[in-house]
């Protein structure tokens, strides 16, 4: 054993041992309980961040304990590796997307090897390879076939810059997820899956993820929002045409005086087509396509409209209401259209006071009489039914049925539930995706590609076109070809690529039999391995990804090839990485390393200016507020980066980030080091205390710890992944080992128990450091590694505290007794004599003038 700490040297070693043994490998065994770690998989970025260190850290520590626990532990990784992330850094470093994404596949491959995470790399994947993407597009053509899904021309999200369509949960706040460019409006034909087929079974079982943050639950529940009302339909003045509303107000209907459209709603320019106002509304719908969602919802954001030049009919009063296309109505919520009832919602009474519309009051709060004309705000409170027929007098809570009874009764519309999920448009008008096997023949329309003709191959050689368009539709080599139903040669394919979420779907199957070649995955092995036990990621993915994941696997059971109903079991999602950002006065937002520190001084090294350090903040390129990993390891090593990770903040919050905490785990494992080394020459040939003998002293108190230990982090890291308080509990140990080792050597028992505390030590931390850990077992004289230890048991009994009784006397007198810990201080004995109810009632108030202690025996009260 070197004297010194050579991290690189130890991890370097270790590493080559463990691929040498092929220690994370792992198979089906029945014979064993499976645990399946996983933790979400990245996109070949180019460089793993901070980020990646945290969350890969967190779930090699759970695989590595549960392993050590007994059970067959599978934990892979793999690459998301399609996708406009890939591609628009493809461009904007001008080399080809196949080519970026190898090459950084390679490179972060190297970075996760070289931090010791325990993946079975003989199960690595990427997504981008076609014997993946062949079962996804396999998979396609069956729900096709089943009618899962369909094409329609529907009005998208459209990003410029990247050039494609996205998703509803895709968009921010009116932005590009990926890009942080204004998304806009556009008439496309799209691919969608029927994902609303499934909105039902979905909620249903949010409420049965009890292993899942309750945030995270409700995020999905808010997104498939779900709405129970009825659909009334309002018949067009004029036309034989009527408008079907979704409400959950049917309540508030006698009170409807006008109606708004969504901007988007196909009717709209119909309606507005040869009237006056024609010119006005299609003026209106184009600067809606421009205008964020979310804030065209929001309730502080101005609402406006514009007269569409028609009228509908109120069904229950007969009103003439005037139709407008409004900017707080939208497509994604009910039918698009809004009957508005000015006094009894707060956006329809905005809209009306700002276009001098109508409002009749329907609902009276008791005791009250609310006058239009003086109203401020909607009243959306419950009261009294009024001006609503031979519904009047009636609660209007209670009014919703009868009213929902009385639609059906007279076919003026019916009971219904609305979604705001919608059905998943899965095109993407971009070159790095997988193909969507499907052909068009102008003989016999829509086909799809045979299974026997499939993968549909992304050409990987095709030339990047500026500005980030997709050459497929260019390229003849891909996009001509030949029908599969009646062999037509002049077919064209189907050029669109699959969004990125179809690829993360379902990969975590797919590392179950990552090389099984008859189908999507072997299913046995899925039987033995899924769900997945504990999946870890950021709360970014709440809605995205999970539900996606959630809906795919539904797909799967659909046809038979799962059995399960949900895909993760627990999920964790780690809290970020954040660090203070430092800004020069000149030069502005600065890396940590163009800060020089001097004297306590922190200035700009390019200018020598003072520098101002900012708020704290997620680690990001564009604050500059980052740390390179490998600088850190370089300097300090994998383990003092993984301990620092999981020291300095639960795995739920945020972490911020501490270069004197990164110092401080260095010195922790320094200190560790030196603590095995004092001790290797003098322990050898000495064995672990068996507890076979009764112990005193030093080594009693010793043997104590380490099983309070041993139940501490076992319980931290089993029931809460709270690592930092399970480090604590071993910095603890080491503090006792280091009070008492050299008292130890002359106790009988000592250098047994001492021996014990180094190995629970070395193990304890394992999971952790595993580097560190398995050079110290070698030192200690174990052979393999630590991995291959099973996880220490405690014992309540050596745990338990030994108790003395102490006679209290008052006086002199004795007037009563107590149990205490052997070990208790003088203080405690004190405070625990005074607070004796005997004793209490004995004194009566009176001042002590002094208490004596003799110590394992008696404590005296004199007054």
């Amino acid at each position: 054993m070197q004297t010194e700490y050579d991290p690189e040297f130890v991890e370097l070693k270790w590493q080559e041992i463990w691929q040498q043994r092929q220690l994370f490998r792992v198979e089906e065994d029945p014979e064993k309980e499976k645990y399946y770690l996983l933790e979400m998989f990245p996109y070949p970025s180019g460089n793993i961040h901070m980020g990646h260190v945290r969350n890969y850290t967190i779930g090699d520590v759970v695989a590595r304990y549960k392993r050590m626990r007994g059970a067959n532990v599978l934990h892979p990784m793999g690459w998301d590796a399609f996708g406009m992330p890939a591609e628009n850094a493809a461009i904007a470093h001008q080399v080809h997307p196949a080519r970026w994404t190898y090459e950084n596949i390679d490179t972060m491959r190297s970075q996760l090897k070289r931090l010791g995470f325990s993946y079975d790399w003989d199960r690595e994947l990427a997504t981008c390879q076609p014997e993946y993407y062949r079962w996804e597009q396999w998979l396609f053509v069956k729900m096709f076939e089943k009618g899962m899904v369909y094409r329609k021309k529907s009005s998208v999200n459209w990003c410029e810059t990247c050039q494609t369509v996205l998703a509803n949960e895709q968009v921010e706040a009116g932005l590009c997820w990926r890009c942080g460019e204004v998304v806009t409006q556009r008439d496309l034909d799209q691919w969608f899956f029927r994902i609303t087929d499934f909105a039902d079974d979905l909620l249903e079982y949010c409420d049965r993820l009890a292993g899942w943050p309750g945030k995270v639950v409700t995020m999905q529940k808010n997104w498939i929002g779900k709405s129970l009302g009825a659909e009334i339909r309002f018949p067009l003045e004029n036309s034989d045409g009527h408008i079907p509303v979704f409400t959950t107000r049917q309540d508030t209907v006698f009170g409807a005086t006008f109606m708004c459209m969504a901007p988007e709603h196909p009717l709209v320019m119909e309606l507005a087509a040869g009237t006056e106002q024609e010119d006005a509304v299609r003026a209106f719908v184009e600067r809606m396509r421009l205008q964020d969602k979310a804030k065209r919802t929001s309730d502080d954001y101005e609402k406006e409209g514009v007269f569409v030049g028609a009228y509908c009919v109120n069904p229950f009063t007969k009103r003439r209401m005037p139709i407008f296309t409004a900017n707080f109505a939208l497509m994604e919520y009910g039918t698009g259209a809004v009957m508005a009832v000015p006094a009894h919602d707060q956006r329809d009474f905005e809209f009306a006071r700002k276009y001098g519309l109508d409002i009749i009051v329907v609902i009276q709060p008791k005791g009250e009489t609310l006058d239009p004309q003086t109203m401020t705000e909607a009243y959306v409170e419950d009261g009294v039914l009024v001006r609503s027929g031979s519904f009047d007098g009636t609660e209007n809570v209670k009014a919703l049925d009868a009213i929902a009874d009385y639609l059906e009764e007279k076919g003026l519309g019916k009971r219904a539930v609305s979604y705001r999920l919608r059905d998943w448009g899965i095109s993407r008008q971009r070159y790095w995706g997988a193909p969507i096997p499907i052909v068009y023949c102008d003989d016999c329309g829509v086909v799809p590609v045979p299974e026997e003709e499939l993968p549909v191959i992304l050409p990987e050689d095709a030339e990047m076109l500026e500005g980030g368009k997709s050459p497929l539709l260019s390229l003849e080599s891909f996009a001509k070809t030949r029908c599969p139903g009646c062999g037509n040669p002049h077919a064209r394919r189907e050029t669109d690529t699959m969004d990125t979420f179809v690829e993360s779907s379902w990969y975590f199957e797919r590392f179950c039999s990552p090389r099984h070649g008859k189908g999507m995955f072997d299913e046995r092995a899925v039987a033995y391995w899924m769900p997945v036990d504990q999946y870890i990621g950021g709360i970014e993915h709440a809605i995205l990804h999970l539900l996606y994941s959630r809906y795919f696997t539904r797909v799967l059971k659909e046809f038979g090839l799962v059995d399960y109903q949900e895909p993760f079991t627990r999920l964790l999602t780690q809290g970020m990485v954040c660090k203070e950002t430092i800004k020069c006065p000149d030069h502005g937002l600065l890396y940590p390393e163009e800060v020089i520190t001097k004297d306590g001084l922190k200035t700009c090294e390019h200018c020598g200016s003072p520098v101002e350090i900012g708020r704290i903040e997620k680690m990001s390129k564009s604050k500059k507020n980052v740390v390179d990993p490998n600088a850190l390891i370089d300097k300090y090593g994998a383990d003092t980066l993984r301990l620092f990770c999981l020291f300095a903040a639960p795995p739920e919050r945020d972490l911020d980030w501490s270069d004197q905490g990164v110092e401080g785990a260095y010195r922790f494992l320094n200190r560790v080091w030196r603590l095995v080394g004092d001790h290797v020459d003098r322990l050898q040939g000495v064995k672990p205390f068996d507890g076979g003998k009764d112990l005193a002293g030093d080594s009693r108190t010793l043997y104590r710890k380490i099983h309070q230990t041993i139940k501490r982090v076992t319980n931290d890291i089993e029931t809460r992944f709270h690592f930092n308080t399970a480090i604590s509990a071993v910095m603890e140990l080491v503090n006792t080992i280091q009070a008492v080792k050299e008292r130890l050597l002359f106790e009988p028992a000592g250098p047994s128990v001492l021996r014990s505390a180094l190995e629970t030590v070395v193990v304890l931390i394992s999971p952790i450091v595993p580097h560190l850990a398995d050079e110290l077992w070698e030192a200690l004289g174990q052979s393999g590694s630590v991995l291959e230890v099973s996880w220490p048991a405690y014992s309540e009994d050596a745990i338990e505290e030994d108790q003395i009784l102490i006679v209290i006397q008052v006086n002199g007198k004795v007037r009563s007794r107590f149990q205490i810990a052997a070990d208790a201080d003088e203080d405690m004995i004190k405070d625990t004599a005074l607070a004796d109810e005997r004793v209490v009632a004995r004194l009566q108030g009176r001042p002590v003038k002094k208490i004596i202690v003799v110590r394992n025996k008696l404590v005296n009260i004199v007054v």
